[in-house]
């Protein structure tokens, strides 16, 4: 039975009823402890026993005798779901003057306009009103000013007094929309201005007679289902130019600057923005301790996979028997498999190898490299330093430090988020640790290496200028790391250049490698920066790393994710491993010694030069990794291993193989430009040199499958999951017996365990192709949308789960769960 949570139900001006109270089917009070004032009141009949055992005629006559077969009698008529109907596939042997609603389409709201709580509207409802009220306790920090989308300027106006910020907006509206729509109110205003891709929009009027009558009027005013809150627009106690010393004296002298400005702070009622604390919005468990983060994180995890439990038994097909697994679930409390507990991180504070700090502005107007103090979409666009988290090492934070105070002398400007415009945008820094051997490297936790990823926009700007910034850059970065106290590790600086609206860059993105201390003169160096690399190492393996090849951010905590993923998936040496979304070839890499061979498969052409690289350098020899998207390959790759005979198995060549080798007919995969993927091609080798390897092999006895008895796939996607491609590729290969899937968002595997583990329909079903319902669907919804067009075929079952937490002090952990079949 679902729980009710708080709520009461209303029965009577005078009476209320809490739902904990024992009643008939799903949520109706209709038990002996109800007086009979409240009996009259609802024309309810006489009470019933909570059991649904009594017959179907016997209900039916005392239905027939309390006249509640008349809705017009009782204000609670179908106002509940009825539980009965949903326990027993859909029967109901109350008759047709069953006082419950049997489905969503026959439940009517209750006197007071709610739903029952355990309906999907009212689920909706609750879920869309929670997120208001987060975003709106959240308030909205703007840092810069918002673009007229019309004429690209920005016309701020000048007297913030007459104006207002409308929260809950569309995304996808812009300034031409929030006009049309207020013009369409009748809702008189003097400028409306509003960013694709953000929640709020500033709408200013002519006078205070005029705000307040549209104030009234738009608040809470429906928009879709969102409702509209409006909130105060402050002006920035700063000047335009961002002079930090008259901002200062302001502050002291308790004055605010004029509309001299180029953003403004917004609150929602009466909260400050300020009281917003980075600490909280990056590492939101650093106030806990790490034993009890670690309970609260298995405590979340635990709530989230039985979500499995319940959207599985939801897309099992009719006329097919639950699995075993959803039966067995009543006895671990819900869950799908045990959940066998929670690995913490070696290292609690500083763990990070890699920090991403944006450039922008302050909450009082300083260029500030840091984090933003929340989401864009939201409003908020502030950026403050990171010193006071503590997942962020020493080593970054110096170098973040220096950066900004570059900046503070820059002839270029920071990029603004709403005009897109600007030039610096982001500095990455990445680390490497050393195994050991690097004396220097115990002052900072075992870091050896250093690498800075500063990424700019050029578009528009001189290049002699943009030439001599870079130089000033270097020389800054150089000077700043040997300023420290022991000096700072700093093995590569390069730049890369994108063009997009958001920071997060194209694989393709141009990168130019920029003077480092290990460089001679003070020319910035033109070598080509994909050849740039620092090294870490996992389980005494050798990694080599590229400006934008993926690696875990917590290295010592992935040693011991990728140890548990290897003892799960039982490897052995008869065993044929695929590593998918291999990135740089760790999990292969480092399980190589303990399988037969390894195929890897990754999108990421440096990283699969990466892993090839890496293989090279740690003696490796049984690893293959391919260049393609796994949605466009790993269809055929099972195929070729799994079904066809040991002489038509085509042997790939150690990364750069051509995505023809691979897959006949397939080609490479196109870039977000639409552009065709070259480095694959161009590294491939010639046909000939391909068919002088493959009967080399045939002939050293090296064929794939005339020693590989069990094939074994372990997974590690983004956090968007699987593609439903690479879903299907699995579930329909039957000699794939074992899949060890590693997620950083457990709601993504989720999504794909429903569709791996749901058991086919009797019958192929195809999906209802015109349902444009799933643009609303949650990703478990959808899983299950997809699973009823799935080829029958056999299903797996979820076995086991532990969670590594790779990320202390903040809600994201990574989840390990073994499916068999």
């Amino acid at each position: 039975m679902a729980e009710t949570g708080n709520t009461e139900l209303s029965l009577s001006p005078s009476k209320t009823l809490n739902p904990s109270d024992p009643i008939h089917g799903s949520h109706l009070p209709q038990a002996p402890a109800v007086n009979a004032q409240i009996h009259q009141e609802s024309s309810f009949p006489a009470a019933q026993p909570s059991d649904d055992v009594v017959s179907g005629e016997k209900r039916k006559r005392e239905d027939s005798e309390s006249g509640v077969s008349d809705p017009s009698l009782s204000p609670l008529w179908k106002t509940s779901l009825c539980s009965y109907f949903r326990r027993h596939d859909g029967s109901c042997s109350h008759g047709s003057e069953c006082r419950y609603a049997h489905g969503e389409e026959e439940l009517r709201p209750r006197p007071d306009n709610t739903w029952d709580p355990t309906s999907e509207r009212a689920k909706k409802a609750m879920k869309s009103e929670t997120g208001e009220k987060c975003a709106v306790s959240m308030g909205v920090m703007m840092t810069e000013a918002v673009v007229d989308d019309a004429d690209g300027e920005d016309n701020d106006d000048s007297n913030h007094a007459l104006s207002k910020c409308l929260v809950h907006l569309p995304r996808k509206w812009v300034s031409d929309n929030l006009r049309g729509f207020l013009s369409q109110e009748g809702i008189p205003f003097k400028s409306a201005k509003k960013k694709k891709g953000m929640l709020v929009g500033f709408v200013t009027f002519e006078d205070q007679e005029q705000l307040k009558s549209s104030t009234k009027e738009l608040e809470g005013k429906l928009i879709g289902s969102k409702s509209l809150k409006v909130a105060d627009v402050i002006p920035r106690s700063f000047e335009k130019k961002s002079n930090v010393t008259l901002c200062a004296e302001s502050a002291q002298n308790g004055e605010t600057a004029d509309s001299e400005t180029d953003g403004a702070n917004l609150v929602v009622g009466d909260s400050v923005p300020k009281t917003r604390s980075l600490r909280d919005v990056v590492t939101p468990l650093a106030h806990m301790a790490y034993a009890d983060q670690l309970e609260h994180k298995k405590g979340s995890l635990t709530q989230i996979l039985k979500k499995l439990t319940r959207n599985a038994r939801k897309a099992c097909p009719s006329g097919v028997s639950l699995p075993e697994w959803i039966l067995k679930s009543r006895d671990i409390g819900g869950l799908p498999c045990k959940l066998e507990g929670i690995i913490g991180s070696p290292r609690v504070n500083g763990y990070r190898n890699k920090c991403e700090f944006s450039v922008g502005y302050s909450v009082e107007g300083k260029v500030t490299v840091g984090f933003m103090l929340g989401n864009f979409r939201e409003g908020v666009t502030a950026v403050e330093e990171a010193g006071d988290c503590p997942n962020v090492s020493k080593i970054a934070l110096q170098h973040a430090s220096i950066f900004q105070e570059f900046l503070q002398q820059s002839q270029l400007p920071v990029w603004n988020r709403f005009k897109n415009s600007g030039f610096w945008r982001q500095l990455t820094v990445r680390e490497g640790r050393t195994n050991g051997k690097v004396a220097d490297a115990e002052d900072f936790g075992g870091i050896a290496e250093v690498m800075l990823i500063v990424q700019v926009s050029t578009k528009g700007f001189d290049k002699e200028l943009v030439t001599g910034e870079f130089a000033k850059l270097a020389q800054a970065f150089v000077a700043g790391a040997n300023a420290c106290s022991p000096s700072l590790p700093l093995t590569a600086l390069v730049v890369q250049d994108h063009q997009g609206i958001s920071n997060v860059a194209p694989a393709d993105a141009p990168l130019q490698s920029l003077l480092t201390p290990k460089a001679v003169g003070d020319q910035i160096s033109e070598n080509d920066a994909m050849d740039v690399r620092i090294h870490d190492y996992i389980s005494n393996l050798k990694f080599s790393i590229s400006p934008t090849a993926f690696f875990q951010v917590n290295t010592l905590a992935a040693e011991k994710l990728y140890s548990l993923a290897g003892d799960w998936a039982c490897l052995g040496p008869e065993t044929l491993l695929f590593d998918i979304c291999c990135g740089t070839g760790t999990i292969g890499l480092t399980l190589a010694h303990r399988v037969g061979m390894v195929i890897g498969v990754e999108m990421n052409a440096s990283a699969v030069s990466d892993a090839q690289r890496n293989a090279e350098i740690n003696g490796i020899n049984n690893c293959r990794f391919i260049c393609a998207k796994a949605e466009d390959v790993m269809g055929s790759l099972l195929k070729e291993h799994l079904n066809k005979p040991k002489e038509q198995v085509n042997v790939p060549s150690i990364c750069g193989t051509d995505v023809e080798e691979v897959s006949e007919g397939s080609t490479c995969p196109e870039t977000e430009n639409g552009e065709q993927e070259s480095q694959c091609s161009e590294n491939g080798r010639q046909e000939d040199e391909i068919e002088a390897q493959r009967e080399s092999d045939c002939e050293n006895g090296n064929s794939l499958m005339q020693q590989f008895k069990n094939v074994v796939a372990i997974v590690d996607p983004p956090r968007a999951g699987l593609h439903p491609t690479v879903i299907k590729a699995l579930r329909t290969n039957q000699g794939l017996r074992r899949l060890v899937y590693i997620s950083c968002n457990p709601e993504s595997l989720v999504a794909n365990a429903i569709e791996l583990c749901t058991p086919s329909p009797s019958k192929m079903e195809k999906g209802n192709k015109d349902n444009r319902g799933w643009r609303n669907m949650s990703s478990a919804g959808l899983a299950r949308h997809r699973a009823k067009s799935m080829p029958i075929s056999e299903a797996f079952q979820p076995i086991k789960a532990m969670a590594v937490d790779l990320f202390p002090h903040t809600e994201h952990c990574e989840l390990v769960m073994l499916l068999e079949r």
